[in-house]
Formats: structure tokens, C-alpha cells, sequence
């Protein structure tokens, strides 16, 4: 790897969750929690809702518990920074201990990433108990969780300089997340984390997660950007096949192919940035989308199933109509490898999620695919669905029967991620 490209990492590490995130400014929001806690509408009744997006801090010991003799003192740590816990390894800052703007007294923080110390935020945010009991009360039977600081972050590792080490933290990481997800009675389902600096590594760490019961990956949809070969190398190929054969799925949570950040202007406060930066994140997901939908790829491997996570649904009809009109006018030389058209690529590969909208579930599910999109939270990050997730539910998914309303809110989930309900 490249100099540059290690330094670059590096940086981004540290950039995770800018520290104007964690600046003195922000509004609490007042949280009727006694009105907005009351469990699973009746309305929903028979349907175990899974929320398809939210995040486990990773908790200050994760590593140092769980390190083989000999690797404790070289895992991931916290320290407390200018009055903010971040995580280090070695001399390494690798940034904050990642978003949670519910405070522990469940009101919430806006205009901000986090609070700076994890004893202020809500403790569902890393404790098993208090996560389930957050999850009753939303009315959510079961969660798809992502990781919630740079640490775990391949990308990042690599750039320690120290491979075996990056491996030792990715696999503790995941051998954690399969504990969590036996000890809260098959709820919480960790997304695995991947070496894929290495193809042979990637190949056997991918295979022990499925031996684990994990139930999908997550990756960065340009993973060139830390030279690693692209998907549109053979690189990729046994991975994928393995995919398709356990039924695994691929998972890019606002890994879209475009960087938002360079798209503000300058002289921006932080809330203004973020506003932006946050909205083009989901609709960049039109790249991710189109890059495998022209890859050929999906004609390689037609059992394979991608999961656009916190990518929101209103983008999609434009997107898959405009990828539409480009097989027609710019891929006719491709016909030979590219057997379908974009909205039969979707149907059969992707799902979406929504969160906040009301056009999308409403007016705009069938066109979508009601076998295509999924719910979720963003619990307990910036611009979360919470409180209020009950009501948000009934007021854009009333108008449909009740076979419909559990596709949405459980058995696309169950399908993609093959839950054990």
C-alpha cells in the first residue's frame, strides 16, 4: 500500500465523527418517554418488527477483555481527550466512540454527533439489558447493528502497519458480536467485519462468521479507495460465490460511492455541513446501486443479495428509471453481459430501508417493491427515528392490509439477513 494512501486512512481515522460534532452548542429536545414507550401498536399486532440500521457503541473493554496472552496491552483502547472518550491503539487516535445523541434520561441531543462521554448517552447504546429494554418499549422485536466507532473499520486498521494485529481486532470483534447475539436471545444481530486486505484472509474470516451464525457482512463499495482490487476484479469472486451459497448478503451502509463532503460549500457551520452531507450520503446510493447493476456482476452471481442500509427508498424510482434510460442509450454494446434491466437487477438483488420519509412508504412502495424495502431506526444516532417510532409506522403504513405491512416491517428482514423467526 501506498504512503499516501496509509496516511490518508490514518486521517480518516481520526476525522471519524469530526470533533465539531462533540463542540459546546446543539438543542435538547424535552421526550415525553412515558407516552412514546408503550411497545408494539395493535395495529401491528402478529408482526416482529426488525429494525434493519442501528448501531452498538462498541463498549471501553470490548478488546482488552476479550485479547489472547500477549495481545492485550497492543488492543484498542478508551481514553478520555479534552473531556471526550476516544479510542486509541498503540499512540494511534482512531477517533470517537461514534454517535449517540439520546441522552441517558432519554431526551435527545440536535445539532450534534454525540454526547463526549459515554456515561452522559443513553446505555442501550453499548449494555445488552438496556438495549433490549429500549427495543420493547420502540415497539422493535429484533435489530441489524452496525459498528459505531472507526476502530473496527478494515480501512482504518490497515493502516496501523501492522496486519496481524487489524486481523486480531476484526476477529475479536466479531467473535463479540456473536455472543451478543446468542446472549439477547437471537435480537441483536451484529454485522461481521471483514479482512479484505488479504483474499485468503477474507475468504477464511468470512466463512468462520458464517460457522459463528452472524448473519451478513459490511463492507465499502469502493474498496479501491484503500487498494484493495475492486468488485470488478477476480479477487472478489470466491467471496461472492460464497455468498450466494450461505445466503450471507452484502451490506453497505452509507458506503456510498461519492464522498458528500466535498460536495458543501465553504464557510458552513457544522449543523449545515452535516444537513447536506447526511442527505447526499443516502442518494449516493444511486452509485453504489449502479455500479453493479452495469458490474455484470449480478449475472455472475444471481443469487446474490446487497442491502442498501440507512440509504432511505424516495431515490430509488428515479434512480433505477435513469439507470433504465442509460442501458438503452450507452450499453447496447454490454447486452451480451448485462441480461436484465435495471428494475429487474433491483428486484432480485437489493433491499432499501427507510426511516424518517412518508412520501416513499406511502405513495411509492409498490413501485419500489413491497419485497424490496425494509424499516429502520438509526437508533441511537443523529437524525434517528426516535422518539415516536409507533406513530411514524401507522401514520405511513396505515393505508396498507396487513400482509403488506409485515413484508415492510419483518419478512424482507428475514429473508435478507435469514433470521431465526
Amino acid at each position: 500500500m501506498a504512503e499516501s494512501e496509509t496516511q490518508e486512512m490514518a486521517q480518516n481515522a481520526r476525522k471519524y465523527w469530526s470533533a465539531d460534532g462533540y463542540s459546546e452548542g446543539g438543542v435538547i429536545r424535552e421526550v415525553d418517554y412515558a407516552s412514546q414507550s408503550g411497545g408494539l401498536d395493535p395495529m401491528f399486532e402478529g408482526i416482529k418488527i426488525v429494525d434493519t440500521d442501528t448501531h452498538i457503541t462498541e463498549a471501553p473493554d470490548l478488546f482488552t477483555s476479550r485479547a489472547p496472552a500477549g495481545w492485550k496491552d497492543k488492543m484498542p483502547r478508551v481514553e478520555r481527550v479534552n473531556g471526550t472518550d476516544r479510542w486509541f491503539v498503540g499512540d494511534r487516535d482512531f477517533g470517537t466512540l461514534g454517535g449517540n445523541v439520546i441522552r441517558a434520561d432519554n431526551n435527545k441531543l440536535l445539532g450534534r454527533l454525540a454526547f463526549p462521554k459515554l456515561e452522559q448517552a443513553h446505555p442501550g447504546g453499548h449494555e445488552l439489558k438496556a438495549r433490549l429494554q429500549a427495543m420493547d418499549d420502540m415497539g422493535v422485536h429484533a435489530q441489524i447493528c452496525f459498528q459505531n466507532s472507526g476502530v473496527t473499520q478494515a480501512g482504518s486498521l490497515m493502516s496501523l502497519g501492522d496486519l496481524d494485529l487489524a486481523l486480531k481486532v476484526i476477529q475479536i470483534y466479531n467473535d463479540a458480536s456473536a455472543e451478543f447475539q446468542e446472549t439477547s436471545g437471537q435480537r441483536i444481530f451484529n454485522m461481521a467485519h471483514l479482512p479484505f486486505w488479504d483474499q485468503k484472509a477474507l475468504e477464511t474470516e468470512a466463512r468462520r462468521c458464517h460457522d459463528l451464525g452472524l448473519k451478513g457482512f459490511v463492507l465499502p463499495d469502493t474498496p479501491e479507495r484503500v487498494g484493495v482490487p475492486s468488485f470488478n476484479y477476480e479477487y472478489w469472486t470466491p467471496f461472492l460465490e460464497m455468498c450466494e451459497a450461505t445466503g450471507m448478503p452484502l451490506n453497505f451502509h452509507l458506503n456510498a460511492a461519492i464522498d458528500p463532503n466535498t460536495l458543501t460549500w465553504e464557510g458552513f457551520q457544522f449543523e449545515q455541513t452535516l444537513s447536506v452531507v447526511a442527505t447526499m450520503f443516502s442518494i449516493g446510493n444511486a452509485a453504489t446501486l449502479g455500479n453493479w447493476m452495469v458490474s455484470g456482476r449480478l449475472d455472475r452471481h444471481p443469487k446474490l443479495k446487497i442491502g442498501l442500509i440507512e440509504s432511505g427508498a424516495g431515490w430509488v424510482p428515479f434512480a433505477v428509471e435513469a439507470l433504465e434510460h442509460q442501458f438503452r442509450e450507452m450499453l447496447p454494446i454490454k447486452r451480451d453481459v448485462l441480461k436484465k434491466q435495471p428494475w429487474d437487477y433491483f428486484r432480485d438483488h437489493f433491499f432499501c430501508t427507510f426511516w424518517f420519509e412518508k412520501i416513499a412508504p406511502k405513495y411509492l412502495l409498490e413501485i419500489i417493491g413491497v419485497d424490496n424495502v425494509m424499516f429502520e431506526t438509526d437508533f441511537p444516532h443523529p437524525t434517528s427515528l426516535y422518539p415516536g417510532v409507533q406513530e411514524h409506522l401507522k401514520d405511513v403504513l396505515g393505508g396498507y392490509d396487513h400482509a403488506t405491512r409485515k413484508k415492510v416491517l419483518q419478512d424482507n428482514a428475514v429473508r435478507l439477513y435469514n433470521l431465526p423467526f
